[in-house]
């Protein structure tokens, strides 16, 4: 069937972060808010089916997961990246920064140290630091408007008390889908020096461009035993809010230490709404994904396009993925931070570039995951305010 993109769906008065924050986040609700990375897309009608019929039934009582939860994300991550992953090796988190938070406390003691790669998604900073592990920054190389790894930087910040490494694949806020060869010098460096690498996967399904994702643990079998894999179908298919994500490891040492945590803190049960949802999504969704990517496409090149004709000192980065735009804004004649209070007093509201991190001062993120019309309007209003 063909699914429509276009439609508007009003989610003011639904407690829902994006819109119904607008006062405290930007001190105005009159405002177009295109920042928390979830889309303005109805949620596919295969997936409410299976909520509604799961609610239905009236007891909601202590869910398990049943062998077609399992089956359905082998399925999908075959399909998807041909990638062979065995039952055993999926367990379940909340969410993927509850998994990978979960992962730094049971398999890191206090005081190590981790690797963060900024301008980077700001949760990877919060699951650091708030944690108790000290924070290394492995900071991107931005060249030709393209963001890439600095290998020598990573090998001197590397010392005994080096851990882990946190792992954006792709890159949230740039886009970058990482090609083979450079997450295969990655891996090598982090197989030498023993280091886990944990890999945020969660935007590995809307590829876009003809780009191909290349999964982490799929390098090699070396890197498979140091890697965390953290997804969810939540960005795919905006089902964020139904709290369900998963983990795959195949390593056996590092599976039982994050069971062990995660049975000590009693948060792996899940809800079954989330679980039928995820269920859903992988088993019927293919072709909404497809229809997807090419909306988010087309909603790109109506970027690109609008920012040369209208606003060319404005630079969006090109994103091999994602429903995210990193916009440099350093060629304008005012701070970044300025031409950020100009678009919300001119009614949008975008997400700052300084909190990646290092390395993203000069930008803002844009979420392109919405009607066109909406974003039509959203950057007439940037041009309002960028234009002088």
């Amino acid at each position: 069937m063909d699914y429509n993109f276009d439609e508007i769906i009003d989610r003011t008065n639904t407690n829902c972060e994006k819109y119904d924050s607008r006062k405290k986040i930007f001190g105005k609700e009159d405002l177009i808010p295109l920042w928390v990375a979830d889309t303005d897309f109805k949620t596919p009608d295969f997936i409410v089916d299976a909520v509604k019929k799961r609610a239905a039934h009236e007891v909601y009582g202590y869910p398990i997961k049943p062998d077609s939860f399992y089956k359905s994300i082998q399925d999908w991550m075959f399909g998807q990246h041909q990638w062979n992953v065995e039952r055993d090796w999926i367990l379940y988190s909340p969410n993927v920064v509850v998994g990978m938070a979960s992962s730094i406390l049971s398999m890191t003691n206090p005081g190590d140290k981790i690797i963060v790669q900024p301008p980077v998604y700001f949760p990877f900073f919060h699951v650091v630091e708030g944690n108790g592990r000290i924070m290394t920054e492995n900071p991107l190389k931005l060249e030709n408007g393209r963001y890439s790894f600095d290998f020598d930087d990573l090998k001197s910040k590397i010392d005994k008390q080096t851990k882990m490494l946190l792992l954006c694949n792709p890159h949230n806020p740039g886009g970058r889908v990482w090609q083979r060869d450079e997450l295969e010098e990655l891996a090598n460096i982090c197989v030498e020096q023993g280091i886990i690498v944990i890999s945020d996967e969660i935007h590995s399904d809307i590829i876009l461009h003809g780009n191909k994702h290349v999964p982490f643990a799929t390098i090699s079998e070396k890197a498979s035993k140091i890697c965390i894999t953290a997804s969810s179908a939540s960005k795919t298919f905006n089902i964020a809010g139904l709290s369900s994500s998963f983990i795959i490891v195949s390593d056996k040492d590092l599976r039982l230490k994050y069971n062990y945590f995660m049975q000590a803190t009693h948060i792996s049960s899940g809800n079954f709404f989330g679980l039928v949802a995820t269920e859903a999504a992988f088993t019927y969704g293919a072709d909404w994904l497809k229809q997807l990517i090419k909306y988010i496409e087309r909603n790109y090149s109506y970027v690109e396009d609008y920012f040369k004709n209208n606003l060319p000192h404005v630079k969006p980065m090109k994103p091999d993925s994602t429903f995210l735009v990193w916009i440099d804004l350093s060629e304008l004649n005012i701070s970044a931070e300025a031409a950020f209070k100009k678009m919300i007093e001119a009614g949008v509201g975008l997400s700052p570039g300084y909190l990646f991190g290092t390395g993203g001062h000069t930008f803002v993120r844009l979420n392109i995951g919405c009607p066109l019309s909406v974003l039509k309007e959203s950057l007439a209003r940037i041009k309002v305010a960028l234009s002088d």
